[in-house]
């Protein structure tokens, strides 16, 4: 009888990397939100079952009325759904990650899925980097996988390097391309209530930043992303919203002054969205200044750095 000791260790070690490639990993959990995108989600569930990492998914519906919840419940893929039974915007993903029981979450839209491959690398770049709370990823975008204007804005950070993080330092990314670690996620308080829906992910990457874990833009790690073509209604109020409400959350007054005069002049120049902007931010206020937390000096440092280099371009 052959000596099967022997024939194992003969092996090439590119087929052990192959198989190993195709094993489930059970170090990482993919959180979808999704709301009326019925056929959309369930094109994403469908690409996130053919990836080789076979990862547990959890859907949170937001009250859809387009019968998305049976859907998904039906779908091969297995995946866990939570109803909420409102619609809780971004933080939906909150709800996915406290269910989770991985050590990593990676997010996706319904409209967004994960390359072959690139959570079985996400978790590897965080098993070998304790500190690393967040990771970016490159994002492709439709059919002809177009690069995402994040991408570049990403790579060119200006942060300085750190020897115990992977890739760029940000302070910033794209909700449905980003892996993240569980128990940092939880310790930064997820994304914030106040803000809801709309250019969420700063103050998620300032909160992650501040509480000393690492958040960094690696385009090894590759998301797809197949948004619906045209703008989103409403979404640019929300966008220029939720900037603001981030500076008054954390950043030094005179900063949040100085930008709320800015959205108040051109609410009454009324230029597009300007005044659908501040009333939003008002009605916000009393809240965001309820649990206002400024930035530590080296994290506010960090945002003028990235602010400065902007205004260059």
């Amino acid at each position: 009888m052959a000596d099967d000791t022997a024939d194992r260790s003969a092996r090439p070690a590119t087929d052990d990397a192959a198989a190993s490639a195709q094993r489930p990993d059970s170090r990482i959990t993919v959180a979808v939100i999704t709301r009326n995108r019925r056929e959309s989600v369930l094109r994403t569930l469908d690409r996130l079952a053919a990836l080789p990492e076979r990862p547990p998914v959890i859907v949170v519906d937001n009250d859809s009325s387009d019968a998305t919840a049976a859907a998904v419940r039906s779908h091969p893929a297995g995946a866990r759904l939570l109803s909420p039974g409102q619609n809780t915007g971004a933080l939906g993903r909150n709800l996915a990650v406290r269910q989770a029981t991985t050590r990593y979450v990676a997010f996706s839209d319904d409209d967004s899925w994960w390359e072959p491959g690139a959570l079985r690398a996400a978790a590897d770049l965080l098993d070998g980097h304790p500190r690393l709370g967040l990771l970016a990823a490159h994002t492709l975008v439709g059919p002809g996988n177009a690069e995402d204007p994040l991408n570049a804005l990403l790579a060119d950070s200006p942060l300085p390097g750190e020897p115990d993080l992977p890739g760029r330092p940000v302070l910033g990314f794209l909700g449905c391309a980003a892996v993240v670690r569980r128990r940092a996620f939880l310790e930064a308080g997820g994304y914030h209530r106040v803000l809801f829906f709309g250019a969420e992910e700063t103050l998620l990457a300032y909160d992650l930043t501040a509480c000393g874990w690492g958040v960094s833009y690696e385009p090894s790690v590759i998301a797809h992303h197949h948004p619906a073509p045209g703008e989103r209604p409403g979404r640019s109020p929300v966008v220029r919203r939720n900037a603001l409400l981030t500076d008054w959350l954390r950043r030094p007054l005179p900063v949040a002054f100085r930008r709320t005069a800015g959205l108040t002049a051109d609410a009454a120049r009324r230029k597009p969205g300007a005044a659908t902007a501040l009333r939003g931010t008002l009605v916000r206020l009393p809240a965001a200044l309820k649990q206002r937390r400024p930035l530590p000096v080296r994290v506010e440092n960090a945002v003028r750095l990235l602010e400065r280099e902007t205004a260059e371009r």
